[in-house]
């Protein structure tokens, strides 16, 4: 690569998670400022700790409305949309749930069954009010949470794409842990890998290439535990209350927006792969690589990316659903 073309990496370690900023530019400043920017944006939107503006809606679930930033509402709204979808596996108020099961963290253990029905009973997404004049969000039932770990990544990705286009980069990669959004593209494109479900950390089942593509990828294997030989992930089901059980491994979302791949990857995993399809042949601007346990990788279209396959332990299929 020429020195016209070098790419500058800037790291951090921001919402719990490492994060990478690509540059062509030799600009430490800028990569500090978009620190900072990330830095916000987790102060709001975080549940890891208080205070924070969604964790003091929670606090004040079952009491009063809370009145929030703009940004924390329409993210919230964001949310509580796609949490009304007709079977959708996204929930926002999935957080009571999220924080009995600790899939991921110290303590993790399969609740009984009637805890889980007492927690699903406190995450109806329909009880998330919403007052637009106010921009106000009123959990009506006590003990209710609502969580924006699923949508927070993407949301705040797409805002530090715009902001970097703002201040006239044309050529950038911000990765917030798993979330990856891309400005422009260098020549030939980005090539970003996805990972081999339960592999090594350096296994990849396949490569995408995109240009000013968001790519979100959600599997089984990033989180979870084992207990008396059955395996317990982290994407739960929020009409069981139980993890999420079908033929899929891992789900990879293209998109313009990574806010979009956030949701639609939560979305696709609870449809699996034939109703996945489906659904994205009405979204053509969405494309998505699924990976099932039976060693298929299925690709629902490759409009606006190229996949190469990797791992030849999987067979790389088209959607002919």
């Amino acid at each position: 690569m020429s020195d016209d073309h070098r790419v500058y990496s800037y790291t951090a370690t921001l919402m719990g998670s490492p994060i990478l900023l690509k540059l062509f530019s030799n600009n430490e400043a800028l990569a500090s400022r978009v620190f900072r920017l990330i830095k916000q944006y987790e102060d709001l939107l975080t549940v890891n700790r208080a205070p924070s503006q969604v964790m003091d809606i929670n606090h004040a679930a079952g009491k009063h409305p809370v009145s929030v930033s703009r940004p924390v509402y329409e993210l919230i709204r964001v949310a509580k949309a796609a949490s009304l979808l007709e079977n959708s596996a996204f929930n926002l108020a999935i957080g009571p749930l999220v924080k009995r099961w600790k899939i991921g963290f110290q303590g993790d253990s399969v609740p009984p069954a009637d805890e889980i029905a007492a927690l699903l009973a406190i995450t109806d997404p329909v009880d998330v009010m919403l007052d637009d004049a106010a921009n106000s969000v009123f959990l009506t039932q006590p003990g209710m949470e609502i969580d924006l770990g699923a949508i927070a990544k993407g949301y705040i990705a797409d805002r530090v794409r715009d902001y970097l286009r703002k201040e006239g980069e044309t050529l950038a990669l911000i990765n917030l842990g798993g979330n990856i959004q891309t400005l422009g593209a260098p020549e030939g494109g980005w090539s970003l890998g996805i990972k081999t479900p339960f592999g090594g950390a350096d296994e990849l089942i396949g490569t995408l290439n995109v240009e000013n593509k968001s790519v979100v990828t959600s599997g089984t294997y990033e989180r979870f535990f084992e207990r008396d030989g059955k395996r317990y992930h982290h994407i739960l089901n929020p009409r069981t209350g139980y993890p999420l059980d079908n033929e899929l491994d891992s789900v990879t979302i293209i998109s313009t927006n990574s806010i979009d791949g956030d949701i639609w990857t939560t979305l696709i995993y609870g449809m699996g792969v034939e109703k996945g399809c489906a659904a994205l042949r009405a979204r053509p601007d969405i494309e998505a690589v699924f990976v099932t346990k039976s060693k298929e990788v299925v690709v629902s279209s490759m409009q606006h990316f190229r996949f190469t396959l990797l791992d030849n332990r999987y067979r790389l299929t088209g959607n002919t659903v």
